[in-house]
């Protein structure tokens, strides 16, 4: 929209007369183009790594500007990024920071190589794909067909509650990773199931009912409908070691868990 759109040239235009600023990357639904007539403006500004480890000591890596913003209660939301975050992005980043840069449009560049990134920034490997498929099964085997049983024999509605939010995390995600998704984040998740092109028969329906009325019956229903899906289940003893692994062997491995990749 117009006024979107005059308000990233005022940033741009504002931003370039720093010294410490490399390049401004408009992201989120103004780069999308699916922006509401309120939408906030996202941005990445990429600034120099010094200036960028400047910030993270002083808590400043993001923040709200009202620089030459064209439209009445708009403003401009910044996160921080610099080479050396772009660099280390681009090989681990986690699911929403990659994300994050879905369609994102190059409005200053001083270093000639944005644009490149940034198309970087969604292409993971087909074995890391796989993987992730393969994880977050055992990570539904054991929220779903373990944990959450375990929650309803004791009544414990802490873990039962823990268990099904896990549970169809991990059977969400596992869906995202054979479409070869990004994971953009809890508050998407829901609508990028509801899109996905070849969903198995019932999947949001059972995945809908842990989430909602979490019970070792729902679960059970979730993870046949997984496994039916995409066959060849993991067995008990596969799954227990991967679920270890990837949860609580972090310590050692330095991993972070499966949810936060």
């Amino acid at each position: 929209m117009r006024h979107h759109e005059q308000t990233v040239q005022a940033f741009t235009l504002s931003q370039a007369a720093r010294s410490d600023v490399i390049g401004v990357v408009v992201v989120g639904s103004v780069a999308r183009g699916d922006e509401r007539p309120d939408s906030d403006v996202d941005v990445y500004l990429v600034v120099t790594d010094e200036a960028y480890s400047g910030a993270a000591r002083s808590g400043t890596v993001a923040f709200v500007s009202r620089v030459g913003v064209a439209y009445e209660g708009g403003y401009v939301d910044v996160k921080l990024a610099s080479p050396g975050y772009l660099h280390a992005a681009v090989h681990h980043g986690d699911d929403p920071t990659r994300a994050s840069f879905d369609a994102g449009r190059v409005t200053l560049d001083r270093v000639g190589d944005l644009e490149h990134v940034v198309g970087r920034m969604a292409v993971l490997p087909a074995t890391t794909w796989t993987e992730r498929v393969r994880t977050y099964r055992a990570q539904l085997a054991l929220y779903g067909g373990y944990f959450l049983v375990q929650a309803a024999d004791r009544g414990d509605r802490f873990l039962l509650q823990h268990s099904a939010v896990h549970a169809a995390m991990a059977a969400g995600r596992c869906a995202l990773a054979h479409h070869r998704r990004l994971f953009r984040g809890q508050k998407y998740l829901a609508k990028d199931l509801s899109g996905l092109a070849e969903l198995p028969e019932g999947f949001l329906d059972a995945w809908s009912a842990v989430v909602g009325e979490p019970s070792p019956a729902a679960a059970r229903g979730l993870i046949r409908i997984v496994d039916e899906w995409l066959g060849d289940p993991l067995s008990g003893d596969e799954a227990l070691s991967a679920f270890i692994v990837a949860n609580e062997l972090g310590w050692l491995n330095h991993t972070i868990p499966p949810e936060y990749w």
